[in-house]
């Protein structure tokens, strides 16, 4: 018997609907739902444990995996089964973790596990649009505490017209695609890029998105009043002691005060604040401690953000010595590394990036290979954060999910500046050398250098900067160029992208309710100054792009050639290929543009005379001579009928030169008159009639002999008779085989 269903409908405004069910399937999980729009069908469900953990965090897990069965199709690889997350899938779990975290109760310490998995698959439909709506409804219908319900939207602009939720094809026309994360009253997460949109544009777009998510967060609610909404489970709280707090907040404030006005270096703070606490601990006896350590750890942590912030709020000076919109002193370098085809060092303060640019074919475009969107990126950037960025030794463990959502933020930021004609596939890696700030916006510094040093012409040069919010109810304070303490301090993490233009990406993590545009404005124009002063010192290093790649980098010739040539191009088997790339020592791809029935023919090597000869073979495939034209040839090859000559402006075209177009007399042998090597001019005159093939003749432009006669032409009726022989009239009067038997 199928169990009673549950279902509420959300109007998307243009015909479009989502749905959210429950009651169906995953019974057991505490809670579960199916979100559908079209055919796309998410599967969301959610357990916590009811035994807390010994940590003092939230072991919470998102996980989101696309089924290739909802698509219809089987996974890549040997073993037909689905493996480990795609950069996407990671990419979405970050998009939802982000928003759900900081919505559990602080001292909620229980194994959180969500998982959303795409069921069915429509290519109308972006399911990672739909996660955060599918994994707060699950929560909503179990008994875990959770502050709010949330959800999220997309938002593109297409002609000046905010949309929701666009189709993957809309998006390509689309000026804009921000994902935002928000409750019915607050938003609280931002990701996105732009095409160099202002500001006040930004945060309309986030005004647009949000009042979508309030009715996705209104039809939560009413969704599981229907079910019946439980009761929210009882959970062992933290251990608290009020006057234990006070105490240690009178013992460290001060001190914390004076040493985070004192403006030192990352490592002297550090020390500075460790004595601090050890003092504090000093004067506890070791049951004490023993008892309350961990309530001494987290009271003093709490008094040290008070007092940094308190310092930032009332004097409007930050832990470093610096003002609220100044920058950390910037160091640039480009063409530090003599073998790359491109790098440059950006050093902001004690943040520093070390970015790379390798330059190939499209046969090193990135695949990517998801249920939801196929295809290829000519322009990926990957980045990597190892542990002695931040003077930590840890062991590494392939890459983090913090590292994907880096990169992509960098990679998002620089994509639109690349020029659509660039014939190159282009990878910047980015190396994180030292951390004390936004790692991922030094990437987008030091990866736009690294760019224009290798030679890629990039539309306008990009930079960026992290920016914090501290705020305290009327009084608040917007920081550029966040250090990473103020990230983990303030109460929003901003980080935003842009040429001198306008916007390009952005990534923000709000975590104060009911922030007002106008301070999102204001803390989006504070940043625009910075990123501005940041663009200065950039193009103080290097003004533009070079105007050609590096000696030792590859140079790219693209060619275009029609479908029929692409066979003879490759040649049997692909020896014609593989031979020209050995000889030129180039890397030859062919692909073909099903638009136009062209093939585009890409040429990469590092020698110009070898792209060079590539060129001339391509030359003469395509050539066609011309009726009545003169074209200079050389004898390849001799035959007793006459010889083989090639096009000298197109080697590899032969063409017969019969004997009787040799010379006005006549001529018996063909060396008489020719000989191999020998250069010489020919008339074309197309296909002859009678031969049906290729007719060229030398004598076509030698003057005639002085007497010369012209050999009368032959009868034809003669030669008929010659060939009949009256063998016709004696088969005529031959008698049947059969009567001759008789």
């Amino acid at each position: 018997m199928i169990p009673k269903v549950f279902k509420e409908v959300i109007d998307l405004g243009d015909g479009r609907e989502i749905s959210i069910e429950t009651g169906k399937l995953a019974k057991q999980a505490h809670g579960s739902v199916v979100v559908q729009s079209g055919k796309c069908m998410l599967l969301c469900t959610v357990v916590s444990n009811y035994q807390q953990s010994d940590v003092d965090f939230l072991p919470l897990t998102v996980d989101y995996r696309e089924k290739f069965a909802a698509a219809g199709r089987y996974p890549g690889g040997f073993f037909k089964r689905e493996a480990r997350p795609s950069d996407g899938e990671v990419l979405t779990m970050r998009l939802v973790d982000r928003v759900l975290r900081p919505l559990f109760p602080k001292d909620y310490h229980a194994e959180t596990q969500v998982m959303i998995q795409l069921m069915s698959h429509d290519d109308d439909v972006m399911p990672d649009a739909m996660a955060g709506l599918a994994a707060s409804a699950a929560i909503q219908l179990s008994d875990i505490p959770f502050e709010t319900p949330i959800s999220e939207a997309r938002v593109g602009r297409i002609n000046g017209e905010f949309i929701i939720n666009p189709t993957q094809s809309q998006l390509l026309e689309s000026d804009i695609d921000m994902m935002i994360g928000a409750s019915a009253d607050s938003v609280m997460m931002v990701e996105g890029e732009m095409d160099e949109i202002s500001e006040e544009e930004m945060a309309e777009a986030i005004k647009f998105a949000h009042e979508a998510i309030k009715v996705q967060c209104a039809a939560q609610v009413k969704l599981a009043e229907a079910v019946g909404k439980k009761e929210t489970r009882e959970y062992e709280p933290e251990r608290e002691d009020e006057d234990l707090a006070k105490k240690i907040h009178e013992m460290a404030y001060d001190k914390v005060y004076a040493v985070a006005k004192a403006g030192s270096s990352k490592h002297e703070r550090s020390t500075a604040f460790a004595e601090i606490k050890e003092e504090i601990k000093a004067t506890f006896s070791e049951e004490e401690l023993e008892d309350l350590g961990g309530l001494i750890s987290k009271y003093y942590s709490k008094a040290e953000k008070a007092a940094i912030r308190d310092l930032t709020l009332k004097e409007g000076l930050r832990l470093d010595g610096r003002k609220t919109t100044d920058i950390r002193p910037i160091w640039c370098e480009v063409d530090y590394l003599p073998s790359t085809h491109g790098s440059a060092i950006f050093t902001r303060g004690e943040t520093q990036a070390l970015a790379t640019v390798t330059l190939g074919t499209s046969r090193e475009a990135n695949q990517i290979d998801m249920p939801s969107f196929e295809g290829e990126e000519r322009f990926y950037l990957h980045y990597n954060f190892p542990p002695f960025s931040t003077g930590e030794a840890r062991p590494i463990r392939g890459t983090s999910r913090r590292e994907v959502g880096h990169g992509n933020l960098a990679q998002r930021a620089l994509k639109g500046m690349v020029p659509e004609d660039c014939p190159y596939t282009v990878r910047v890696v980015s190396e994180v050398l030292e951390s004390n700030g936004s790692s991922s916006m030094a990437t987008v510094c030091s990866g736009t250098m690294a760019l224009m040093d290798a030679g890629v012409q990039l539309k306008k040069p990009v930079s960026g900067i992290a920016m914090g919010l501290i705020s305290e109810g009327d009084k608040y304070a917007v920081l550029s160029d966040i250090l990473g303490d103020e990230d983990h301090l303030g109460d929003m993490d901003f980080k935003v992208t842009g040429t001198a233009d306008g916007i390009t990406a952005c990534q923000m993590d709000i975590k104060v309710k009911g922030l007002s545009y106008e301070i999102l404005v204001k803390a989006l124009k504070q940043a625009r100054e910075g990123r501005l002063h940041i663009l200065d010192k950039l193009v103080e290093t290097i003004a533009q792009p070079n105007a050609d790649v590096k000696a030792h980098a590859p140079k790219m010739i693209t060619r275009r050639i029609p479908n029929e040539f692409i066979g003879a191009l490759i040649g049997p088997g692909g020896k014609v290929i593989q031979e020209l790339q050995k000889e030129t020592k180039t890397t030859i791809v062919i692909n073909e543009d099903p638009e136009t029935e062209e093939g585009i023919v890409e040429i990469l090597g590092t020698n110009q005379d070898g792209i060079d000869a590539v060129l001339a073979k391509i030359d003469s495939l395509l050539f066609k001579p011309e009726v009545g034209s003169i074209y200079e040839v050389k004898v390849i090859k001799m035959l007793d009928f006459g010889a083989v000559v090639e096009y000298t402006e197109a080697p590899g075209n032969e063409v017969l030169l019969h004997v009787s177009e040799l010379a006005w007399e006549r001529t018996e042998n063909v060396s008489d008159v020719v000989n191999m090597g020998d250069v010489f001019d020919v008339k074309y005159f197309g296909l002859d009639p009678r031969t049906k093939k290729e007719k060229v003749s030398r004598k076509a432009i030698i003057p005639k002999p002085e007497g010369f006669k012209e050999r009368p032409p032959r009868d034809n009726n003669r030669d008929n008779r010659g060939n009949n022989r009256g063998r016709d009239n004696r088969r005529d009067d031959r008698k049947p085989r059969g009567d001759k038997r008789d």
